[in-house]
């Protein structure tokens, strides 16, 4: 393998493109956001992330070479996110990149967006690390808009679901409480800049699944009781505490996420723990983490914020530990929505 990868990122919506070396320094990774476009309708169109991921890949995948200073003759790897995500946005990335490795010659490796999150920490300057330096096995917990899972992983490319969400992910629960509150989108990012002025032990919303040994996680009866409480205020006329009601939900949610994560440490023997994916950039997620961890006999581990959110690094640091696709399959892959990584 050639001493560059390209990575190659557009699961929902964010046009991204990465250059990295083969021992995983960064040097190029830049992000086209949606987030203006859609914030009008309060939420992701498919459809316009589509059309946006096809107008920007190309200059967004130049800007990257042109920031490594590399040219697409020195990439002897190119790495793109093949699933979970919005169908017609991952066509558009995994297409360009199938064309790309056509042109230039070099290897092909489709990439699972999950374990993107779950070795990001692994890059160089991958990671924050209070409680001294990551080991493997580790716990790493993903949780974003659309997945919150736990994964032991053993090494890189070996991994073992030890938790899934059985019907909400914590950060579609972040964006419909912070439609509640009439926050705009993205709700998590409000929510989190909102709960800072808030009461965090003022509202005793519930915590789901509170069973040592269960490792899912359920979201939706949590969402739904702050709706209620939201909606009881409304009825009877009474003044609605949003500060209290973000901060209350916030910390219900990250007791949740850091109880299940500290949990499935100690089921499986392991000491160190990474939190991973958009919803691992939530100031208090992270605090908690960094005062719990220790408490807990474990050393926890917080994904640098700009490697939480998507993005093409991820993929072309996972893309380090994947076979390359043989031709016969660079020409038949196609994206996939939605699955657990195994």
């Amino acid at each position: 393998m050639s001493d560059y990868l390209l990575g190659i990122e557009s699961s929902c919506d964010e046009t991204a493109a990465a250059v990295i070396t083969a021992d995983g320094k960064i040097l190029a990774n830049v992000i086209s956001s949606q987030i203006p476009l859609h914030a009008r309708y309060g939420g992701v169109i498919p459809e316009l992330a589509s059309r946006n991921h096809l107008m920007s890949v190309s200059a967004v995948v130049r800007q990257a070479l042109s920031e490594a200073g590399v040219s697409l003759g020195d990439v002897g790897r190119i790495a793109a996110t093949r699933g979970p995500g919005l169908l017609g946005a991952l066509m558009v990335g995994l297409q360009f990149a199938k064309g790309l490795a056509m042109q230039s010659g070099a290897e092909l490796v489709a990439v699972h967006h999950v374990e993107g999150h779950i070795t990001a920490i692994l890059l160089e300057e991958g990671g924050e690390h209070p409680h001294g330096p990551l080991t493997f096995p580790y716990v790493a917990l993903a949780v974003s808009g659309g997945h919150t899972s736990l994964y032991l992983v053993s090494a890189p490319g070996r991994y073992r679901v030890l938790g899934v969400t059985l019907d909400d992910a914590a950060g579609e629960a972040f964006d419909k409480v912070a439609r509640v509150l009439g926050l705009p989108y993205p709700g998590g990012v409000e929510i989190d800049r909102l709960a800072r002025q808030g009461d965090v032990g003022a509202i005793a919303f519930p915590r789901p699944l509170k069973g040592k040994q269960n490792l899912d996680f359920s979201f939706s009866g949590l969402k739904t009781a702050v709706k209620l409480y939201h909606d009881n205020l409304t009825a009877a006329g009474q003044p609605i505490p949003a500060a209290d009601i973000a901060a209350s939900f916030q910390e219900a949610v990250v007791d949740v996420l850091l109880r299940k994560s500290f949990a499935a440490a100690h089921l499986n023997g392991v000491q160190d723990v990474v939190i991973s994916g958009g919803v691992a950039a939530n100031s208090r997620l992270r605090t908690r983490m960094t005062e719990l961890a220790p408490q807990a006999g474990l050393k926890g581990h917080l994904t640098r914020p700009i490697l939480c959110t998507d993005n093409a690094a991820m993929i072309a640091g996972a893309g380090r530990f994947n076979l390359p696709l043989e031709r016969a399959a660079r020409l038949s892959i196609e994206p996939f929505a939605s699955g657990q990584l195994v």
